[in-house]
């Protein structure tokens, strides 16, 4: 395993094919679970900042399809500006409020796998911690260039992104009790 790198609150390591990104939450794990599991509260903070998420499909169950396409709506973003980005994702296994297991890969608008595109296994696990929540996120490539391909994407500083995203509505939820 390589060596812990902590960027932007995330802790990240390497081990052979996967990605392991660490990062804790301040919120209880239940409402945290749920940002991932509800449909309109996983659009509000999924993506980068400057993006907008919308839930083409969404079925948080076994077998169940998540389709989405991120909108880059910040004319601040230059040539990325009015960008879409497709993605789809494959449930296999869900333990209320503790592990989401999900194929994850690039698509097209009909949920086709882009070409030339790694896809991607991701285990979430919540753990309660310290009355925040530690979500554990393992990515794991069919190969170690499929890896490095993502990496090369900026995939931990989107990640870091979205996650202070979350933050905000983390607070916002819990300010509404």
């Amino acid at each position: 395993m390589s060596d812990n790198k902590v960027i932007n609150n995330i802790t990240m390591s390497l081990d052979g094919r996967d990605l392991v990104m660490e990062r804790i939450f301040d919120g209880p794990r239940d409402l945290v679970f749920k940002a991932f599991s509800n449909s309109g509260r996983l659009a509000s903070w999924w993506g980068p900042s400057g993006w907008q998420t919308e839930n083409r499909e969404f079925n948080f169950k076994p077998d169940g399809v998540w389709h989405y396409c991120m909108r880059c709506t910040d004319e601040n973003q230059g040539e990325f500006y009015g960008q879409e980005s497709w993605g789809k994702g494959v449930y296999q296994e869900i333990i209320v409020p503790e592990k989401i297991v999900f194929t994850d890969m690039f698509s097209d608008e009909e949920g086709n796998a882009a070409d030339g595109m790694p896809v991607t296994l991701i285990t979430m696990t919540f753990v309660e911690h310290e009355g925040k929540t530690k979500l554990i996120m393992r990515s794991r490539f069919a190969s170690v260039e499929g890896l490095h391909q993502v990496m090369e994407m900026g995939v931990v500083q989107g990640c870091a992104s979205q996650f202070y995203r979350l933050d905000d509505l983390l607070v916002k939820l819990q300010k509404i009790g």
